[in-house]
């Protein structure tokens, strides 16, 4: 068994290499089937090999929140200049047109209430099984884990079960890093959780942005995209996303950082330009102020 004492840190990261065996747009699935290939190019855009995921899944945790008081209102919008909606089976089948031609991210991990159990939500359990993410017709399938906290054991049973089931179908699994109890947001614990699930067989990991970011991206072998978080002002969520793009993320799943924004339509668009077409943080703000006069 693997033994950490007498580790050494490590520090040859080869941030002047590109990643090896690259010959598909989406990091470290050159040797996954055609299926899954053709699922990770609905999410990964084959030009920037980029995302911008829109997350609408809180309710299922925390009920209504400010901006999605009403799914039906609020996400179809926004819709057109996201590239992969992440929400639950019951807000998808209710809320969003089943014409909507968008790649799913399909939340398959559900737990308890952020009122029944305050901080710790750390014992979820599978709430979807293949069949119905098949049904629902996902891209891919979105496992919360918890390491570092006392549902940790739980969780990694949920993924890999998940990773098992999605191989099986050519369905990939996003592993979501949760912050657990014990560990802080910094590059120790990020750097660990993000490679536990990558060695797991997660083909995407979400995960928060830290500091030294680029060494947390640059050790895990399959691509990252970075979560919004809480609401931040719009001009810190653009250099947030422009800093996780140029660090080496690739993609970002905003959420409140989106519809909370003052225009959640500007920002989406800006957010894009940001991922899609290489623009700076301060110009994807200037880009949102702009647009926020002509929608």
């Amino acid at each position: 068994m693997a033994d950490n004492i007498g580790n050494k840190k490590a520090k040859d990261f080869g941030f002047d290499r590109p990643q090896a065996n690259a010959s598909f747009h989406v990091k470290g699935m050159e040797n996954v089937d055609w299926g899954m290939k053709s699922r990770l190019s609905q999410i990964f855009d084959p030009q920037s090999g980029n995302t911008i995921m829109l997350a609408f899944d809180h309710g299922y945790i925390m009920g209504p929140t400010q901006g999605l008081e009403r799914l039906d209102l609020a996400i179809p919008p926004l819709m057109a200049d996201a590239d992969v909606l992440m929400g639950t089976r019951g807000a998808l089948r209710t809320c969003i047109p089943a014409d909507c031609k968008k790649a799913i991210a399909l939340r398959c991990s559900a737990g308890s209430s952020v009122v029944s159990v305050g901080d710790d939500m750390s014992h979820e359990v599978i709430g979807v099984d293949i069949e119905d993410a098949i049904r629902m017709n996902a891209t891919c399938m979105a496992i919360q884990t918890f390491i570092g906290d006392t549902g940790e054991c739980q969780s990694i049973h949920n993924i890999v079960r998940t990773i098992d089931a999605g191989n099986r179908y050519g369905i990939p699994t996003l592993g979501v890093v949760a912050v657990g109890k014990q560990m802080e947001r910094n590059k120790k614990y990020f750097s660990l959780a993000t490679r536990m699930l990558a060695e797991f067989g997660c083909q995407i990991v979400k995960v928060y942005y830290c500091e030294d970011f680029e060494e947390v991206a640059a050790a895990c072998p399959v691509p990252l995209v970075i979560a919004g978080g809480k609401k931040i002002p719009e001009a810190d969520a653009l250099e947030m996303a422009y800093q996780a793009i140029k660090r080496g993320a690739h993609g970002v799943d905003m959420g409140r950082n989106v519809f909370q924004a003052d225009h959640p339509q500007a920002m989406i668009k800006a957010i894009r330009q940001v991922v899609h077409h290489g623009a700076t943080g301060a110009q994807g703000y200037e880009c949102y102020l702009d647009l926020q006069k002509s929608l």
